[in-house]
Order: C-alpha cells, then sequence, then structure tokens
C-alpha cells in the first residue's frame, strides 16, 4: 500500500483536478442546470463508471508496460506535465470561460444520461491524463506490488471525484448565480488554480527517473 505521505499528497493532486474545470465538470453543471439535479446524478453515474474503467486498464496496462518498457515512466511522466501546463495555460488564459455558464442541452432520458456521462468522461483527456501519467507517480516499490497501490490510489481518485462532483451537481444553481455576481472571484479562482497545475507539472518534468 502507498505510505500515508504518498496518499495524502495524492489525494491532494486529485482533488486539485478534479475542482479544475474540465469536460465532466461542464457537462454536469450544465446538465444539472437545464434539467434539474436528478439528471445530473444520474450523468455523474455515467462519469463514475468511467472511472472504473479507466481504473482497471490503467492499473493492468501500466504496471505490463513499465516492466515490458525502460523508459516507459518517462514518456508518461513527461506527457503528464506537458498537459498540465496545458490545463494550467487553459485556466488563466485571457477570455477564459467559466463552467457554471449556462449552455443549452435538451432534456434527456435516464439511459442517454448515463451514457453521455460515460462517454463524456472516456473521451475526457484529463482523465487519461491523471491515470496514465500522474497516478505512477506516487507509486513507491518498496511499499508493496504497483498493481496494488495502483487500484488503491485510483480508488481514492474516485471517491474525491464521485464526492466533489456530486456536491457541485447538488449546488450548481446557488453557485452560478453566487459567481455571476462576482466575476472577480471566477478570476481568483482561475489563477490560483493555474499556478497548482503549473507547479506540479514543472515537479514532475525535473523528476528523476525511478
Amino acid at each position: 500500500m502507498p505510505s500515508a505521505t504518498h496518499w495524502i499528497a495524492f489525494a491532494l493532486v486529485a482533488l486539485g483536478m478534479v475542482i479544475t474545470p474540465g469536460p465532466n465538470m461542464v457537462y454536469l453543471i450544465s446538465r444539472t442546470i437545464c434539467q434539474g439535479r436528478l439528471a445530473g446524478l444520474m450523468s455523474l453515474a455515467g462519469v463514475a463508471t468511467g472511472f472504473i474503467i479507466y481504473l482497471l486498464c490503467a492499473a493492468f496496462g501500466i504496471t505490463a508496460l513499465v516492466m515490458a518498457v525502460p523508459y516507459a515512466y518517462d514518456s508518461l511522466r513527461l506527457a503528464g506535465a506537458a498537459y498540465l501546463l496545458y490545463l494550467a495555460w487553459q485556466a488563466i488564459r485571457p477570455n477564459g470561460r467559466s463552467p457554471f455558464e449556462l449552455r443549452e442541452l435538451k432534456p434527456d432520458g435516464p439511459r442517454r444520461l448515463f451514457a453521455m456521462g460515460l462517454f463524456t468522461n472516456l473521451l475526457n483527456p484529463k482523465a487519461a491524463v491523471l491515470y496514465l501519467s500522474l497516478l505512477p507517480q506516487f507509486v513507491e516499490p518498496a511499499n508493496g506490488t504497483m498493481l496494488t497501490q495502483l487500484l488503491a490510489l485510483g480508488l481514492t481518485q474516485m471517491l474525491i471525484s464521485v464526492s466533489v462532483n456530486g456536491a457541485i451537481v447538488l449546488s450548481a444553481a446557488g453557485i452560478a448565480r453566487v459567481l455571476a455576481q462576482r466575476p472577480r472571484w471566477q478570476l481568483v479562482q482561475r489563477w490560483m488554480m493555474g499556478t497548482v497545475l503549473g507547479a506540479l507539472a514543472v515537479r514532475m518534468a525535473v523528476e528523476q527517473r525511478r
């Protein structure tokens, strides 16, 4: 199992990633505001299923890849750093759009809501980078098998993501109204997230290969 230090560090990274606006957050908020909380929660169930698929594929795939290819770890690390820099730029770029701005969506039934949540997550590059590039950074060879640690960290990320996104779904309408009245807070939030992601990208890029 991962050490407590690495576990807490990964939990903080996972929290920072989930509160950074991305396809999942935009879709869940838009669906909730347009169609109500129940629709948002059904979409969230699809998103959670997507995380399960990513976790299983990443846990078994990364384990095999890192053991077979000597420099696979470095490739994953640098790809993750590059994408985090991209996310940082998206957060601070001029004329960036808040995820709480209303996007028109037509009403859909439960099955389609679930499917849309699932495929939004499966096609979300942020989720892919999280599982393929960030997850291995917190595995410690001395603390057990890579597979066991990847599963433990992945389940931690899923719990954080579902909890945070669930809270956002339940309060999306109220948050949208508050932020609409305080545009300056949106700018502060974007710069905070951009700074955190940029710092994490630099740390990953300069880290020595294990």
